[in-house]
């Protein structure tokens, strides 16, 4: 079915992206994929999409186009032959508002130091707060810029960030100016740790939330809070998490990255849009989940990066939980802006099937993010978000192992990343 022409102004520009190997989605219907869904994915092979106004029009098998005629006209023609499509990917928890590196503190970890210890210590995030606070809006808005290219790059087509570097008033509006001037979806992480000059958590909340919250939430979609030994307590979040509910910001939650206190019931209770981590997360909190509209949000690459137990999902899955993946993509605990490797990692470490981690990578994030009914599907109505995989087979994705698979990628219709060509090698 193609979609109707507007009565005036320019005609859309109409994209046919032809002769695909194979297209992978999700497929069709409103909301996220659980339970007996969880994996459901469409696979054609020797495919075709047509674009038109920045939307899918068309999605079919080659053979079916039918005649040419309702093509002529202003219609680009991308020969797809030898590639594969599967939707844009969506990150749906980053931190890529940031300035400076955690290098040294990397390699001290390496040496043996736990990220705890690090933390207490004055590194960690108090560390890129220092960093963050002294570089200024222009920096933060060139560096948002930048990583979003280096997402875009990975295939990476709609990304969330989160402010919670600044945690003064100047520095976290700025982060989610940034964030926005840079396409993407902003979240406030006002709670994100406790900084120096408060002398405890609730003196620093009452700053937030009086002095912050108000401006904050006409630039962010989302509120977090990091809700963990040594950040915020459950008390401390519910208050956090009410209070921006109160001025309409959806509700997003760290929880169970290290210690289980409290985070899946909370969330559960607030009826959040996700709990990020779970990396500790046992029996009752997977029933809980599998049995709300919570999704979990799972971040492999920080697992991975500091050596943490994986998270849950295989259990989380089969109990009927939404799951979503994410890079959690930051400075000091998941240098790491590629969904490519984190379906890798989902399918070798969280024991996924690739059918499961392409809905966790597309539909399933698009839904934490209120964008579940035009991002994450190839399908008519749906924006016209593809990557291409210059691979001849669409589960490469999670395959090839941190591999050059990304192609080219399309936002709306429009070629918005491509691989560089490779130079010739020299004669002789």
């Amino acid at each position: 079915m193609t979609t109707g022409a507007p009565t005036s102004g320019p005609t859309p520009r109409r994209l046919l992206v032809r002769d695909l190997a194979q297209l992978a989605t999700p497929a069709a219907g409103l909301g996220p994929l659980r339970g007996d869904r969880r994996g459901d994915v469409v696979v054609l092979d020797d495919a075709y999409v047509l674009c038109d106004g920045g939307h899918v029009a068309e999605v079919g098998r080659m053979r079916d186009l039918g005649g040419r005629g309702r093509l002529d006209g202003d219609v680009e023609e991308l020969d797809a032959s030898g590639r594969c499509a599967v939707p844009g990917l969506v990150d749906c928890h980053t931190h890529a508002c940031f300035a400076g590196d955690r290098v040294e503190e990397f390699a001290l970890r390496a040496s043996g130091a736990s990220y705890e210890e690090l933390h207490a210590a004055g590194g960690g995030i108090l560390a890129t707060v220092h960093a963050t606070r002294a570089a200024g809006e222009a920096a933060l808005a060139d560096a948002v810029r930048r990583n979003r290219e280096a997402m875009l790059r990975q295939g990476t087509t709609t990304f969330e960030a989160k402010s919670g570097y600044g945690l003064d008033r100047e520095t976290e509006l700025a982060s989610l100016r940034a964030i926005r001037a840079a396409g993407g979806v902003a979240t406030w992480l006002g709670a994100h740790a406790v900084p120096p000059e408060f002398a405890d958590a609730e003196a620093y909340l009452d700053f937030a939330l009086c002095e912050v919250l108000p401006d904050a939430a006409g630039l962010a979609e989302a509120a977090d809070v990091f809700l963990e030994r040594n950040a915020f307590d459950a008390p401390q979040a519910r208050r956090y998490l009410s209070a921006c509910a109160e001025r309409g910001l959806a509700l997003r939650l760290h929880g169970d990255q290290f210690t289980e206190s409290g985070a899946i019931p909370l969330a559960v209770e607030l009826g959040t849009r996700s709990v990020d981590h779970l990396e500790a997360t046992g029996g009752d909190g997977i029933r809980a989940l599998a049995t709300s509209g919570v999704t979990a949000v799972l971040l492999p690459a920080s697992a991975l990066f500091l050596d943490r137990p994986m998270p849950p999902a295989r259990a989380l899955l089969d109990a009927g939980a939404i799951v979503a993946l994410a890079t959690d993509f930051n400075p000091g605990s998941a240098y790491c802006e590629s969904l490519p490797l984190v379906a890798s990692l989902a399918a070798t470490q969280l024991h996924m099937s690739v059918e499961e981690t392409l809905c966790a990578l597309t539909a399933n994030p698009a839904h934490v993010l209120g964008r579940g009914d035009r991002k994450g599907r190839i399908a008519p109505g749906y924006d016209a978000d593809l990557v291409l995989l210059d691979a001849p087979d669409w589960r490469y994705l999670a395959y090839h192992l941190a591999g050059d698979v990304v192609a080219e990628v399309l936002v709306g219709g429009e070629r918005a990343g491509q691989r560089p060509p490779v130079a010739p090698a020299p004669l002789g």
